[in-house]
């Protein structure tokens, strides 16, 4: 028997003779269910088994020119960067016999392991540089052998021995600050975040969804399956680690949307799949129908998320593209959940689906819900008067956007660790009592460059000193043929200048002005950028933290329009094939990129304006304009096609394109409101960990989904819809006639 036509839904058999999809799935839904639990238990024993922990964030392209720089003074001149930065407190001066007894066998200690490249530190020379002003603190410097994750594992091991209260001899207080020691904490504070957020995102999440369902059993399928894509996603990315470096960094951020877009996508098919239960389907008949609708969207919005986050594949930083390929395999997996395992689920479950309602009793009684639901009328209202609502809402998000021209872009270092940090604590102790020593200045490599033997080539070298000495931020240069001040030059003690040459090779060390001593800062980066346009007898190497930051920039501005132009195409491709509209994947890139714009906008007056009141201005992270671009684009348009499939269902129907615009909104616009703050509960949680970039990352994307679901998608979206009228569905042919059984003759504007 066949049930009868109902507005809003989709004609299906309802007993007797079943498709053969229909069947399948509920022959097979009790299988289904349990190869997923074995993959779930597969998945944790792969997590809880011996296996290596994420790989260490990485932010420089691997060819650049710094770390070339820095490996050359690593081999020729056995310095470079150091990995550590060790302040040893004494409770009296650090030149007392026991301070300098338990310094010089902190020293030795650090000289014996086989991991250490060098170390140098205040004693037995007692460097005045390597003191601090009051006398009670010293510095120690360590370089480690190895690759990344060799390197960070030395760094560990020397922190978790050396450091603490009494530290060696029980003379001095030994505390880590550094390169490695701010990885190692952000490592370490990504990780509890990523507990902090599984442990109070999934309950807060399951409340939401217990309002939205008023069901026990129908709230609990988006999170059941949210954990198992987790779960899964995580076996796979520490699998990955195995080929691919996935860092810390990485693994929390992913986790995060993945479970996210998880519970989206499951809310998205528990919805549909009530709403044709309600409508008079049996269940097997319901889901059926709910995959063909709601499925097909689910995999096409997939496929969004996916294309957005390959774009980052372009763009040569380690990080980036770990993030890349973890996240396209957690959502890959939230995807193979959503559509295996919840049909599944609703097959076995049935019309128990609808049971345990725990907020029964705070619901008002509802009667007919069409007209008087709250959707509707703003469904209504938004068609009504689509030229005001499209204006109002167009200058409200290019207000928002206005403070993105004020970004000052950066990686901060130690800023993006809570000020509670013993580390961030140390970095400011580095940064106040030691200056230039342990800042990371600049370092100037000039490979085959002889001018310890050859009198015109220490002439050459003198003259590339003193020019370099009068570069804006330079306060002074050393060499070894003198130290430079505004082109003038002193000699350097001989013990000091031999440092300076190598074999067939000279160096520079660049100190800084005051104002230029933050690496990491735009400041830095632009002394480095300036450094480079010097002009050098031979072809020159600028080394130091601040041409790292100066590296990642330029990779990033030359490979971010490619970003943006592939993850527009991409994404007007799909929606081109999924809408057979030409106008309507136009307008939601346009949309997209607007609400981009904002989200920035509102980033930059939180995190670097300090704004918002309790958040500290610190800057914006630059290694994360790529990977929130790629996630919220990739996002937007995921509520886009919920939105959307609800639209071409009622235009396909033959409905005017007010009514199809109107249903739409109507039919989704609790869904997707519903499913964005879920995510942007998921993806807030993130600000858990303390760290800057993960608050960023976290507030940011949440941030733009709220912004997408209620000024884009409530109201831009169905304004320029209706405006737009019949053009909304025209797709040229190669005649140039419009597509067969676009536009019925019956539709009106």
């Amino acid at each position: 028997m066949k049930t009868a036509p109902q507005e809003g839904h989709t004609t299906v058999l309802r007993s007797g003779e079943q498709t053969v999809p229909a069947q399948l799935a509920k022959r097979r839904a009790a299988g289904v269910l349990v190869l997923a639990c074995l993959a779930a238990c597969c998945a944790i024993w792969v997590l809880l088994g011996v296996g290596s922990r994420p790989s260490p964030e990485s932010w420089t392209p691997p060819t650049a020119e710094s770390l070339r720089a820095d490996e050359f003074l690593a081999s020729r001149f056995t310095t470079g960067e150091p990995h550590l930065a060790l302040v040893a407190t004494s409770s009296g001066s650090v030149d007392d016999p026991r301070a300098t007894r338990a310094g010089r066998k902190l020293l030795e200690g650090l000289a014996a392991d086989p991991r250490t490249e060098w170390v140098r530190g205040y004693w037995p020379l007692r460097l005045p540089e390597f003191r601090a002003a009051d006398g009670r603190r010293a510095l120690v410097l360590v370089r480690f052998r190895g690759d990344e994750r060799a390197v960070r594992t030395a760094a560990n091991h020397v922190v978790a021995r050396y450091t603490g209260k009494t530290g060696p001899g029980e003379v001095l207080r030994v505390s880590a600050g550094g390169e490695d020691a701010v990885l190692s904490e952000s490592e370490r504070l990504s990780e509890r975040g990523l507990l902090l957020a599984e442990f109070i995102a999934a309950p807060v999440i399951l409340l939401i969804l217990l309002w939205v369902f008023a069901s026990a059993v129908a709230a609990l399928l988006p999170v059941v399956v949210g954990a198992f894509a987790v779960v899964v996603a995580g076996a796979c990315l520490r699998l990955l680690d195995g080929v691919v470096p996935v860092s810390a960094f990485s693994v929390s951020v992913t986790t995060a949307l993945g479970f996210g877009l998880a519970v989206d996508y499951s809310l998205l098919l528990v919805s549909r799949y009530r709403e044709e239960v309600a409508a008079g389907n049996t269940p097997d008949a319901a889901v059926e129908v709910t995959l063909r609708t709601a499925g097909r969207a689910v995999a096409f919005s997939g496929a969004t998320v996916v294309a957005a986050l390959c774009t980052l594949l372009v763009v040569p930083l380690p990080l980036l593209r770990s993030l890349a390929f973890g996240g396209t395999a957690i959502v890959v997996t939230s995807v193979v959940g959503a559509l295996a395992v919840v049909p599944a689920l609703l097959v076995v479950l049935g019309a128990r689906i609808d049971r345990g309602d725990v907020f029964a009793r705070l619901r008002r009684p509802r009667g007919g819900r069409r007209e008087s639901d709250s959707w509707a009328r703003l469904a209504h209202w938004v068609v009504r008067r689509p030229a005001a609502v499209a204006l109002a809402g167009f200058a409200f998000l290019v207000l928002l956007a206005v403070p993105a021209f004020q970004v000052r872009f950066g990686v901060y270092a130690d800023a993006t660790l809570p000020g509670s940090s013993p580390v961030a604590a140390t970095a400011r102790t580095l940064r106040t009592e030691f200056g230039s020593a342990a800042s990371g200045t600049p370092s100037v490599v000039l490979p085959g460059l002889n001018a310890e033997a050859d009198s015109r080539e220490r002439a050459a070298l003198d003259g590339y000193a003193r020019r370099l000495s009068r570069v804006s931020g330079v306060a002074r240069v050393d060499t070894v043929t003198g130290v430079y001040q505004d082109g003038s030059r002193s000699p350097l003690p001989a013990a000091r200048a031999a440092s300076f040459t190598a074999a067939s090779a000279s160096r520079l060390a660049v100190i800084p002005q005051a104002y230029a001593r933050a690496p990491l800062t735009p400041e830095g980066s632009r002394l480095v950028e300036r450094l480079r346009r010097v002009p050098a007898p031979v072809p020159a190497l600028v080394g130091g933290p601040g041409a790292r930051l100066a590296d990642t920039e330029k990779v990033m501005t030359d490979r971010l329009p490619l970003v943006a132009v592939l993850a527009c195409g991409g994404t007007f491709l799909l929606l081109l094939l999924y809408t057979r509209s030409l106008l309507v994947p136009v307008k939601a890139v346009l949309l997209n990129m607007l609400s981009l714009a904002a989200t920035f906008g509102i980033l930059v007056a939180v995190f670097q304006e300090g704004w918002f009141p309790g958040v500290s201005p610190a800057g914006i992270t630059d290694v994360l304009i790529p990977l929130m671009f790629a996630v919220a684009f990739g996002l937007s348009m995921d509520y886009e096609v919920f939105l959307l499939s609800r639209i071409l269902e009622e235009h396909r129907r033959g409905s005017p394109t007010p009514l199809a615009v109107a249903t739409g909104l109507q039919q989704t616009g609790r869904l997707f409101t519903s499913a964005a703050l879920v995510f942007a509960v998921s993806m807030s949680s993130l600000a858990l960990s303390g760290l800057l970039h993960l608050r960023v990352v976290g507030v940011g994307l949440a941030v733009a989904v709220l912004v997408d679901c209620t000024v884009v998608r409530a109201l831009l979206v169905p304004a320029v819809m209706q405006l737009a009228g019949r053009v909304n569905w025209w797709l040229p042919t190669w005649r140039g006639s419009l597509q067969r059984g676009a536009v019925p003759k019956t539709w009106s504007q």
